[in-house]
């Protein structure tokens, strides 16, 4: 069996030490070690036949991995049911989550130190975003990353080809300059017919990822910790003209009849459907989704690309879901559940687990081939430049953000008081 050089770092440092209060598990050898994992029961968010299908490719590739085993868990109770069954006895092995329900596992978590995981064996083995899964003043890291799914532009082919527009747009202003030509309304200035769901909250599919992906990309962090080491949102909201306020303004500008951008409006129904049914030129949407569209419409011709960026930007951002593996305190076979980890992020598991969920490696080897399938040739170019932020959970973030729209574009509040309202909400649900 191969053995990665990420994993020979890995399996010679597992000696120095164990996760905290575990036996130092054997060097990886042959038939001699087929049991030495034993037993290891995962908790994940992503799809059950998924995980497991990519399990069993291992497996089958690993007899050590046959044993390891999925149970899908519902992101929204997770850190519920992960306490009570911590409290009860029966914590899994191993959860597998992305980073925006860490915050609220972190507690029930055993970070992997650093003299089993060093920081240098970490950053040359993991894309850049791997890194929200570091642990407080750098003690170790709370996750192993597995698989990303970066946000990706999907392109109504016939909609652009039938508007004269040759490419989809690189950048944001290339794509706010395409509105006039693309959109389509009644006399009575109803749209029929969108270039893009952007400005609302509710009715635009992953709000959450698309305007965290605009904060990221003007240089906004969102979230950071303090001098002090506390948590707090940072939104950009400070000055006039901040970039925070520069985010806010062109997000909301394609809701506002007033404006040639106007594309979008809260009667419309929710965006990915729109895009399903025609009626929307571009969607921004996570990769892994576009086996769901190609499914629920066979006939829609539709494209991906990378996700616009600022034309001004130095470099490339996106807004991705990282998962990594979690040990949670109270696991029964926390060093089996390491190594199943650490042999999972093997190149050929990677790419296994990639093809069968439709995710990108978060592993940097397996990157740096490019896949035959178009989907996976542009997630697998995001993940390399893939950010993200740690959050509250998905539904506090959601009710932060859509508060924060809801008040500008209604006239409640001006793009700066937003913004200060909002950052000041998610404050104070990152120091609960």
């Amino acid at each position: 069996m191969k053995i990665s050089l990420f994993q020979g770092i890995l399996f010679g440092a597992f000696g120095l030490a164990a996760l905290i209060g575990l036996f130092v598990f054997a060097t990886h050898t042959g038939s001699s070690n087929q049991n030495a994992i034993g037993p290891v029961v995962i908790w994940g968010t992503l799809p059950k036949d998924d995980i497991q299908a990519a399990l069993t490719a291992a497996g089958q590739t690993d007899a050590t991995l046959k044993n390891v085993s999925y149970v899908q868990k519902d992101p929204a109770t997770l850190p519920a049911d992960l306490a009570s069954a911590i409290a009860t006895g029966g914590a899994p092995d191993m959860v597998l989550s992305s980073q925006e329900e860490l915050r609220a596992l972190g507690k029930f978590i055993a970070p992997v130190p650093l003299t089993t995981l060093s920081a240098r064996a970490f950053t040359s083995a993991f894309i850049e975003e791997g890194g929200i899964f570091t642990a407080p003043a750098g003690s170790g890291y709370f996750g192993i990353p597995f698989l990303v799914d970066p946000l990706v532009l999907f392109v109504n082919r016939s909609i652009l080809a039938s508007s004269g527009v040759a490419k989809p747009p690189a950048t944001w202003e290339a794509l706010t300059g395409l509105v006039p030509g693309v959109t389509r309304m009644t006399p009575s200035r109803q749209i029929v017919r969108s270039l893009i769901a952007l400005g609302t909250y509710n009715n635009v599919h992953n709000a959450r990822g698309i305007l965290s992906a605009l904060f990221l990309q003007t240089g906004v962090p969102v979230s950071g910790y303090t001098s002090g080491g506390v948590l707090s949102a940072n939104l950009g909201s400070s000055g006039a003209g901040s970039s925070g306020q520069a985010v806010l303004g062109f997000y909301t500008q394609f809701t506002d009849p007033s404006k040639v951008s106007y594309t979008w409006n809260a009667s419309l129904q929710d965006s990915q459907q729109a895009f399903l049914a025609g009626d929307l030129a571009l969607y921004i949407g996570y990769a892994s989704e576009a086996r769901y569209l190609r499914a629920a419409n066979p006939n829609l011709d539709f494209d991906v690309a990378p996700l616009p960026q600022p034309a001004t930007a130095a470099l490339k951002s996106t807004y991705g879901l990282v998962y990594a593996f979690m040990i949670p305190r109270g696991a029964k076979n926390s060093a089996g559940a390491y190594q199943a980890a650490v042999l999972l992020t093997n190149s050929a598991e990677q790419t296994a687990a990639a093809s069968a969920t439709g995710l990108a490696p978060a592993s940097l080897n397996p990157l740096s081939i490019v896949p035959a399938d178009p989907v996976a040739a542009v997630a697998y170019a995001e993940a390399l430049y893939a950010r993200g932020w740690l959050s509250p959970m998905p539904a506090d973030t959601d009710t932060v953000f859509s508060g924060m729209i809801g008040n500008v574009i209604s006239g409640r509040l001006n793009l700066q008081a937003a913004l200060a309202s909002a950052e000041s909400s998610l404050s104070s649900l990152l120091q609960q």
